[in-house]
């Protein structure tokens, strides 16, 4: 696994509590993450900055937790965008967050399938 999308120490943290439901964990997220992706999207369109604001700081919390920092910190630079207002600049910081949480979902799956 990738080191650069995923830290291989906070899976090993989450796999060492959760054990036996370690592959829910992660079913849940992936699940979680293309609703909070949905989320991110509609405040964009509708110019909400406070939505978008808490989508991406809900969605940055869930990424750090899941030791996903890149996808975490593409969040976090949304958040601080629309705390802003600059929602000019949402568009492109979406679509960063979409490409590397595509990436994310490759590896969750990948480290999903060794449970199955």
């Amino acid at each position: 696994m990738s080191d650069l999308h995923l830290d291989n120490n906070v899976l090993a943290a989450l796999q060492d509590v959760m054990e036996d439901e370690y592959p829910v964990l992660l079913d849940t997220f992936l699940a979680d993450s293309d609703e909070r992706l949905r989320s991110l999207k509609h405040a964009q369109q509708a110019a909400d900055a406070q939505a978008l604001r808490l989508a991406a700081h809900s969605f940055k919390g869930s990424c750090s937790n899941m030791g996903a920092p890149l996808l975490a910190g593409l969040c976090k630079q949304l958040e601080e965008a629309a705390r802003r207002e600059q929602l000019d600049v949402a568009p492109g910081l979406i679509e960063q967050v979409e490409r590397e949480f595509a990436i994310v979902r490759i590896l969750f799956r990948a480290e999903r399938q060794r449970y199955r």
